[in-house]
């Protein structure tokens, strides 16, 4: 039985007729639908809805996208990821522009809490946690699919990412490689990605508590980094993180989402630490975890630094209020077109 949320007409951006490729809101709005078209596609195939009873087509064609190849995990054969052509057609062009819009998307699902999909999402939710997400299949799966579409369309930075939840740190994953091994810089919306550390921001209300405990964790992580890491690993991981600091992707977090609510202190914390004067310990900090510290010398080989240690990023943090943590992280919320933003761009100079 399908629920209300998977109709495009009763819960999509349906009233966004003419799209303004320029506008952030309306990309905002397209992103977010292109990665509900990828969970409904997966709950097409689970429900056997095809033809006339698919619920997917319309969540990507009302944009003027047609589906060019579906990321499937060879492990139990849900559908993890999309990638969209922006081909639309004349009718089509008649409601919406076709002048600076993506010539490509490649979006990316989260979890989908269904028996069929349950045990790969949690295997890849748990690569996430140790910083393994890379070693997975559908890593390989979308990284040689997306590797296909280059080899045939050519190198080009007029493609988008985007995800939600795990989904995010996929596109995430894959955006960083475009960055570092391609020199592209994709246009990409990360709704609800996730951040893997204490929830300071979610737990605490008193800001200069907040503030306390990001600052002495920067200390501690800076101290821990100069033990664990020799002066080369230091200088090496330096410099990549700099190689990262022009791509800026666009984050979207809900403060009452703990998934997630941490990229706001993470980012707020460099600005503190250069205003007290310690602007070096905490750039140090920034680019490392402690979790990922200790843990890398047991598994240096198959571990990577974590996603969330991101340079730059446009910040997007929701001011509406949500009914509780589970909305706090739901798809839906970021393609209301009357959404209340408080954004920033954060760069890494």
């Amino acid at each position: 039985m399908a629920t209300e949320e998977e109709y495009f007409d009763l819960s999509g951006p349906s009233r966004l007729t003419s799209v303004d490729w320029k506008c952030e809101s309306h990309q905002r709005c397209v992103a977010a639908s292109l990665v509900q078209g990828v969970y409904i596609l997966e709950r097409d195939q689970q429900m056997n809805r095809q033809g006339p009873q698919a619920l997917a087509p319309p969540w990507f064609e009302f944009f003027g996208f047609q589906l060019l190849h579906l990321l499937i995990d060879d492990d139990d054969s849900s559908i993890i990821g999309a990638i969209y052509e922006f081909r639309p057609s004349p009718s089509n062009c008649k409601h919406h522009s076709t002048q600076d819009a993506p010539k490509y998307v490649i979006a990316f699902r989260g979890t989908i809490p269904n028996l069929d999909t349950l045990l790969q999402d949690f295997k890849s939710n748990t690569r996430l946690t140790i910083n393994r997400l890379h070693t997975g299949s559908r890593f390989e799966t979308a990284n040689q699919a997306i590797e296909n579409m280059f080899n045939e369309v050519g190198y080009s930075n007029n493609i988008w990412l985007a995800g939600h939840s795990l989904g995010s740190a996929m596109a995430m994953l894959q955006g960083k490689n475009m960055v570092v091994k391609k020199g592209i810089l994709p246009k990409a919306f990360l709704f609800n990605p996730p951040f893997f550390s204490a929830p300071i921001e979610g737990i605490f209300m008193n800001e200069k508590l907040k503030d306390g405990i990001r600052i002495a964790n920067s200390f501690v992580t800076a101290g821990t980094t100069r033990f664990v890491k020799g002066k080369q690993e230091r200088a090496q991981s330096e410099d990549q993180f700099a190689a990262l600091s022009r791509w800026a992707p666009y984050l979207f977090v809900n403060k009452e989402d703990h998934i997630c609510c941490e990229y706001v202190g993470y980012f707020e914390n460099r600005e503190k630490m250069e205003k007290i004067g310690a602007r070096r310990i905490g750039r140090v900090a920034t680019q490392n975890s402690i979790g990922s510290l200790l843990w890398s010398p047991i598994r240096r080989e198959e571990s990577a630094e974590p996603l969330h240690l991101l340079p730059s990023t446009n910040l997007n943090v929701t001011l509406s209020s949500s009914q509780n943590c589970i909305e706090a992280h739901k798809l839906q919320q970021w393609w209301w077109l009357d959404l209340h933003l408080e954004s920033k761009l954060y760069q890494y100079l």
